[in-house]
């Protein structure tokens, strides 16, 4: 795993409905996140981006930030990169399965390029938190080509 990235698995409660109502499917209940799962250096804002079958959203990178991502539907492929220089997992990729049926939090750390794929009919709703607010003057991202050939990811092959 790449150094740093820390991953959540998510215990999946079946809801309690307050009617019996025969023929209607039982919903499900997640605790997503916790102050005390240490998983945050700190709050500063929640985002929602939602992506369809096929959709690519890759690659970059925060200087000053993490990132805190959860697929609350869909299934998608996150892809990481560590770029850090002084890491001891630099250039190792690695590729994360997450979504319905497979609920997880992934801690991203800055410097860790990432990316996802969406790989379900059903459209991904990818709730992200992260450790420093948005400055649309002066966004905290470096962009990289999904295709870029010192990361060498072959998106066809998920």
């Amino acid at each position: 795993m790449i150094q740093g990235v820390k991953i959540k698995e998510l215990r999946v409660f079946k809801d309690k409905p307050d009617l019996d109502q025969p023929g209607i499917k039982p919903g499900i209940f997640l605790e997503i996140l916790r102050e005390s799962d240490g998983l945050m250096s700190k709050f500063a804002q929640s985002n929602l981006s939602v992506a369809y079958k096929g959709t690519i959203k890759a690659f970059h990178s925060h200087k000053s930030q993490d990132d805190l991502w959860f697929i609350a539907t869909g299934l998608a492929k996150i892809v990481l990169y560590d770029a850090r220089k002084d890491s001891p997992t630099f250039g190792q990729t690695e590729v994360i399965a997450s979504g319905v049926d497979n609920y997880k939090l992934v801690l991203i750390p800055m410097g860790v390029e990432h990316g996802y794929k969406v790989v379900s009919d059903e459209p991904c709703l990818l709730f992200y938190h992260v450790t420093k607010e948005y400055d649309r003057d002066h966004p905290d991202e470096d962009r990289t080509d999904p295709y870029d050939k010192t990361i060498n990811f072959d998106w066809e092959s998920i």
